[in-house]
This record gives C-alpha cells, sequence and structure tokens, in this order.
C-alpha cells in the first residue's frame, strides 16, 4: 500500500482478506483520515486513522451505544493497540446531500435524528472534547464566529460592549432549552449517507455531547447549501415534533435562536477552515451562510447589536 499511515488499520483487517486499493476520502473539516478499502473478497471497508485519542475513543463508544439502541450507524470491527486506527462498516459512498430532491430520505433523515437523539443509557462523560453544551460550550462557539470570521470581514466594526451583552442573551436561550438529550452537533447532509438498502446511516458524531434537541434540527434543515424550502422545513420541523411528541409551538419559538446560533457558528468554521486553511469547500460555503443568516436574524429580538452587524454591508 502505498500510504504507511495505513499500516495500524491494514493490519485489523481478518486473516486472508487484503484490501487491494485504498481510496482517500476527502472533503472533512477535522485532520482525521479516511480510506475506502477494496477488499479481495469484493466487499470495503472504511479505515480511519485520528490524530486526538480522546476522539477517537469518543467515536469508538458512541458507535456502538448507538448502534445498540438500534441507530443506524457504521460498525466499528477493529481497533490497533494505540486507538489511534480502527476499521468501520462501509453504509455507502451517496452522501443525503446529493440526493436532496428525495422528500423521503429527508424524511426518513430527520426519524434517524429523532432515534440518535433519544438513545438511552450513554455515558456523556466519555463524549468528546465535552459532556455537555454547557453555557461555556456555548462562549466557545459564540467566539469562534467572532474570531475567525467577524475579525476576518475587512471594514467591519462594532460595539463590542454590546456584542458581549448580545452573546449573554444568546447563551442563556441556548442553555435552558427543553428538550435535551444526546445532540449529534454536526447533523447535516453531508454526514448522511444513503446505504444500499435506500436507508439513511449517521457517520459523523464523534463530537456529539448531552445538550438542547433544537441544535441539531437547526444544523440539518438550515445548512446553507442545501438550501431547503421554507415549506419543507416548516414541514419537517411538525414530523419532527410529532415523532419528539413535543409542543411544536414551544419548540419553532426557541428554534429560531438556534438556527441563528448554528448558523454563526457555521461561519466561525468556514472563516477558519477557508479563510485561514484555505479549504475550497468551506469558502463556497461562507455566501450562502451570510445570506440565510440575514434573512433569519429578522425572525427573532433581543439581539440589537447582532442584528445591526449581520445587517452591515461590511459583514462578508
Amino acid at each position: 500500500m502505498p500510504d504507511s499511515s495505513l499500516s495500524a488499520a491494514l493490519s485489523l483487517l481478518p486473516p486472508g482478506v487484503e484490501a487491494v486499493e485504498a481510496q482517500p476520502i476527502g472533503g472533512s473539516g477535522s485532520n482525521r483520515r479516511y480510506w475506502r478499502l477494496l477488499l479481495s473478497g469484493g466487499s470495503t471497508m472504511i479505515a480511519t486513522v485520528g490524530t486526538n485519542l480522546r476522539e477517537n475513543e469518543a467515536f469508538i463508544y458512541l458507535a456502538e451505544r448507538l448502534s445498540r439502541a438500534g441507530v443506524r450507524v457504521p460498525q466499528v470491527v477493529g481497533v490497533s493497540a494505540d486507538r489511534m486506527a480502527y476499521l468501520q462498516t462501509d453504509v455507502g459512498s451517496r452522501a443525503l446531500f446529493e440526493c436532496l430532491d428525495r422528500r423521503d430520505l429527508i424524511a426518513k433523515s430527520m426519524r434517524l435524528l429523532v432515534d440518535a437523539q433519544t438513545a438511552p443509557n450513554i455515558d456523556y462523560s466519555r463524549c468528546f472534547p465535552v459532556a455537555e453544551m454547557s453555557r461555556r460550550a456555548v462562549m466557545w462557539d459564540l467566539n469562534y464566529f467572532k474570531f475567525c470570521f467577524l475579525k476576518t470581514c475587512p471594514g467591519l466594526e462594532y460595539d463590542e460592549s454590546g456584542l458581549e451583552d448580545d452573546f449573554e442573551a444568546l447563551a442563556e436561550i441556548i442553555t435552558n432549552a427543553e428538550p435535551r438529550g444526546f445532540m449529534v452537533r454536526d447533523f447535516q447532509s453531508r454526514n448522511v449517507m444513503i446505504g444500499a438498502d435506500d436507508e439513511p446511516y449517521l457517520i459523523d458524531f464523534q463530537g456529539g455531547r448531552l445538550g438542547p434537541a433544537h441544535y441539531d434540527v437547526a444544523s440539518f434543515l438550515w445548512q446553507a447549501r442545501a438550501r431547503f424550502a421554507p415549506e419543507l422545513r416548516a414541514e419537517m420541523v411538525s414530523l419532527y415534533c410529532r415523532e419528539r411528541r413535543i409542543d411544536p409551538e414551544r419548540f419553532s419559538s426557541d428554534l429560531r435562536y438556534f438556527v441563528v446560533f448554528r448558523l454563526m457558528q457555521a461561519l466561525g468554521a468556514y472563516g477558519f477552515r477557508g479563510r485561514f486553511e484555505r479549504k475550497d469547500h468551506f469558502l463556497k460555503s461562507i455566501a450562502p451562510a451570510i445570506a440565510s443568516l440575514r434573512t433569519e436574524i429578522t425572525n427573532i429580538s433581543g439581539l440589537p447589536t447582532l442584528a445591526s452587524i449581520i445587517a452591515n454591508p461590511r459583514f462578508s
């Protein structure tokens, strides 16, 4: 094999099984590396080599726990002695992002989210990098937006004190929202794969933690590049609330703040991965995320400084 970093993962293959080809899988926002292994018997498997032990441990633990709860996720079938590499089953190469004209798959994905969020008996102390979406974690995300995106907008001036007041108000809403459960953290159409059985599978959950349910719904339905129509979003929120048996009016009222929060967090990531690391996919995501955020900020109140910043033409 041409890539020496694969060695630990390849050693985990069953006796008599060889990888005849290793195809790199790119596009991730993390430093983990993935390969699709084409095996001698004609099947495939995913090899993962990570750089953070705790992150690897979180994925391995959560994959087992979610699978036991009946959630469709990859199965971890081998782990290296140092826990830095592992093999997982291949749940498909077609992302939901490529099938956004399939309303049935979007609805199935919402049900998949409910299954993941309500999975029982998760030991949140084993989550990475934190156990829950605490006030401190919310402020990390808000400051990520501030320093990795706002500070990169040329000529943009704003009231720092007023912005901090708005951050405090938004953090209060985010941390007190109910219901709570397993928060996937990056539930979006690129992280949902459509298997050969035409069912969705969740592949990215190692950053999951205890948190408010609204965050994942906002991440999924307001993913900037997915461009879901407002009518579809409303339909899927209603479906979600029926599946969770929660009050849709109360949920939707709080959800509006999570939409703004999630778009801000995404812009922080796009600023860092795009403007600093020069990853093209993230650079392309900036403009649609800004457009969406400018629309959504008009749906909430109580954050005047933030609203004025987002409306500023230099916010770009």
